[in-house]
Formats: C-alpha cells, structure tokens, sequence
C-alpha cells in the first residue's frame, strides 16, 4: 500500500476508533441516558481512542518513510557489481542519481547503464516488501491500540483530561516547529551571509556607492572584478517605499474614518469588501498596470511640461504600489477606529465637542497606537514588494532622489542574483543572501517598533 493510501486508510481506522470508544462509554452507563454517570462527554472517549489509534500510526509512518530510501540505497548498493560498487564515491552517486530517477520516471530506461536498470528492479522490489511490511504494521499497531484503550474505558476513566494533555503537546509541538523553522531560516541565511563578508568587507558592502555584481567567471576575463556597494539598492527600496506609503497611507487612513465614523451601516457593509478587494489582486497585475498605463501617461505628462520621465521610473513603481497597500492601511486602521470604545465618544459629545472635534481629539488619539503599527507593518509590505519594481521601476542601480527616474530594489537584486544556474561560492550569488539579511533585520527592527508602540499606547487607553 502506498503511503497516500496508507494515510487513507488510517484516517478511516481512526473515524471508526471514535465510533468503538464512543459507543463503549455509552454502553457502560447504559446509554444516553447515563451520560451523567461518565466522567468525560462520550465524544472524549471517542476521541481519545482516535488518537491513540492514530498518532503512534502516524510516528511509525513518518519514521519508516525518513529512512526507508536511505536503508534500500545501502541494500542495493551492497549487490551492484564489483566494477560499479568500487567506483569513486562521486561517480558512485552518480549511479544512484541515474536509480532514483528511473524509479521516479524521470528519465528512459535506455539512457542509464544496465547497472543502473538492474538496481532499479531491486530497488522497487525492495521497495514493494517495505511498503507491505509497514502496511502489516500500522494495522497491527492501530487494531491493537484500539482494542487496549476499549478494554481500559470505564466510567471513571478521566478521557476529557487526557485529550487535552494530548492536544496540548501537539499545540507544543507546532509552535516548536513553527519556531525552529524560523531559525533555521534565518541561521541558513546568515550562514551564507557571513560567507559573502568573509570575501567582501561589510563597510565596502553597507556604505559603497556603486552596485555591479558581474564576476569573472574564467581566469583570462578582464572588467568584471564586481562592486558590491548596496547604497543605490537601499536609496532605491527606500525612495519608492516613501513614494508608495505617501500615496497609501493619506487614503488608507481617510477611506477608514469614512467608513468607520461616517458611512452609514448598509454602505459600510458592500463598500469595505470592496476596497479590501484590492489586496486580493495579484501584484503581477499591478505590475502591468504600472508598465502599460501608469509609466506611459507619467512620461506623457512629463513630456507635456517639459520633464525628462523614464519609460521606468520610481513614481511609476511607487504610485501603483501605494494603491496596492490602500486596502492594508485602511482595514488595519478601521480595525483600530471601530475598536475605540464608544463610552469615549459619548463622553466627548458631553463636554460639547462636535462630531470632528471627537473623531481628531479622541477617536484618532486613541487608535493612534494600533494605526501606527498598521503603517510600519504596511511599510514592511512595501519594502518587501518585488514583481511591481521588476515591471515598472528597471534594474538600474542608480543611486538617486529623483522620482522620474529609473532604480532598482533589494529585492530585485536578490531575485536577479539567483536566477539560472548559480555558483554558491561566488561573491556574486552570496551577496543575495547578504542583501537578504540587511532587509531581514529591516523588516524585524519595524516589526519590533510596530509591536513597541502597540503594547505601549493599548495600555494606556484601557
């Protein structure tokens, strides 16, 4: 049985174990009736007998299959032939590559060695016995986990205690694994990072001014020695940031008060969906919008006061990344506003303020906390948009303030660092992982400010 199947079959196993530990504690107490004699709901039998049935299945399947390739690899590399099993370890790999992908289906029959077609024969033979073997064994271990824990249900039996020890360690259990991917994450980024700045000096890299990663790749190619100044990346993700949060925040922000203090309920209720309809679109879209209607109309209207615009430009990129960000910052924001308790209008409204007068001194100040972090997360957002800058802004790393014309992100770099068949020693490869762990202690340093003010100013107004 295949694992797809396997897992299938046990997720049926599992649906019947709560069925038998259900019905057991109700037959105990003599039905429905006698629920009141069981110390647990009868579901809470029934789910205990379920996770027993199912989790120790589930350890088993996940151990089998993280060492079962490993295991056949080793049997079948034990009866290759003197000739092929003597090879040198890399070419030996080579061997066992050309395995895997005909098993896989990856590649014809013809292309690999009689060699590699016999240990794929044995390979799916030994493969087959495995997949019997622990089929047998998850039926074995779940038909008698079952069948234990049934013979052990009684009415005093505290089920509901134990399911949520259980569920309790799977919660654990999630957050650990949620947590420990993060680290590896940033630990394999910084890895790399610090590799980069082993051959190139963190000051050349954070305070240079010129940005052209091009390395030589053979001995006799000359003027390609690469520069690695990130300034232009950074002035460059920092200037269409600022253009994308001037145009989002204003309207973010007035579009929520609208909706929120103004708008009468049965507007509210079609036009909020509506806007937040936006931050569905795919940023590939707002990619060509940029390049097909924004970029042209901005050079279009330059070219009718007598300003140079470029085909691509930061204004372009920005401007269309702002509307994209409207919906973030104005949900965020109405969330804020709404959450204001209405005692603090009322009491405004008493002392004699106006409607506007209670919206600027009281409601805004009071959500002025959580409105903030929305922007700071919002300006994260903006920071770490690629496709947009790609389509409207170029690749040029031009280190400049003027808005009309062409610059480049740090996310752009990254993606066109690592595009094609890269070498993982060069500098040139190294530096996305490098421009990756700049923008990642960005991110996390707003993150840290959004959350700072948050906890600080909710505080105070509870």
């Amino acid at each position: 049985m295949n694992p797809a199947a396997l897992l299938l079959a046990l997720a049926l196993l599992s649906v019947g174990a709560f069925w038998i530990g259900k019905s057991r504690s109700l037959a105990l107490v003599g039905g429905s009736r006698g629920v009141r004699n069981l110390h647990s709901l009868p579901s809470h039998y029934g789910l205990m007998t379920a996770m027993w049935c199912a989790l120790p299945a589930l350890l088993v399947i996940g151990v089998w299959l993280a060492f079962q390739d490993a295991i056949i690899l080793r049997l079948i590399t034990e009866h290759l032939p003197a000739g092929v099993r003597d090879l040198p370890k890399n070419e030996l790999s080579l061997v066992l590559n050309d395995v895997r992908n005909l098993v896989a289906g990856n590649v014809p029959a013809s292309s690999v060695s009689e060699a590699a077609r016999s240990a794929s024969a044995e390979y799916l033979h030994l493969r087959g016995i495995s997949r019997m073997a622990l089929t047998v064994l998850v039926l074995v271990l779940t038909i008698g986990a079952v069948l234990t824990v049934r013979a052990k249900i009684t009415p005093e039996l505290r089920a509901r205690n134990r399911v949520e020890v259980v569920i309790e360690w799977l919660l654990i259990a999630c957050s650990t694994i949620a947590v420990f991917t993060t680290i590896g994450i940033v630990a394999s980024v910084a890895f790399e990072a610090f590799r980069f700045f082993a051959i190139i000096s963190p000051i050349d890299f954070l305070f240079g001014t010129a940005w052209s990663p091009q390395m030589a790749i053979r001995a006799d190619q000359v003027g390609s020695s690469g520069s690695f100044g990130a300034v232009p990346l950074f002035a460059g993700t920092a200037l269409i940031s600022f253009i994308a949060m001037f145009i989002a925040v204003p309207i973010g922000l007035f579009s929520a008060i609208y909706l929120a203090e103004y708008a009468h309920p049965r507007f509210r209720t079609w036009a909020k969906p509506l806007l937040e309809v936006l931050a569905g679109v795919p940023t590939v879209v707002y990619g060509f919008f940029a390049a097909l209607t924004i970029g042209p109309a901005l050079r279009g209207w330059g070219a009718s006061i007598g300003l140079d615009v470029a085909s691509e430009s930061a204004l372009a990129a920005g401007f269309v990344m702002g509307i994209m960000i409207i919906p973030f910052v104005s949900s965020l924001a109405d969330d804020m506003i709404s959450a204001v308790p209405q005692s603090l209008r009322d009491g405004a409204y008493a002392l004699g303020a106006t409607r506007s007068e209670t919206i600027k001194q009281v409601v805004i100040r009071a959500a002025l906390p959580g409105i903030v972090g929305g922007v700071l997360l919002a300006v994260s957002r903006a920071i770490g948009e690629t496709m947009i800058v790609v389509m409207a802004a170029g690749l040029s790393a031009n280190l400049t303030a003027n808005p009309f014309e062409a610059v480049t992100t740090v996310t752009v770099q990254i993606v066109t660092l690592l595009v094609g068949d890269q070498e993982f020693d060069s500098p040139k490869t190294l530096a996305a992982f490098a421009l990756g762990l700049v923008l990642f202690l960005v991110t996390l340093l707003l993150n840290v400010i959004a959350l700072h003010i948050v906890r600080k100013y909710r505080e105070q107004y509870e």
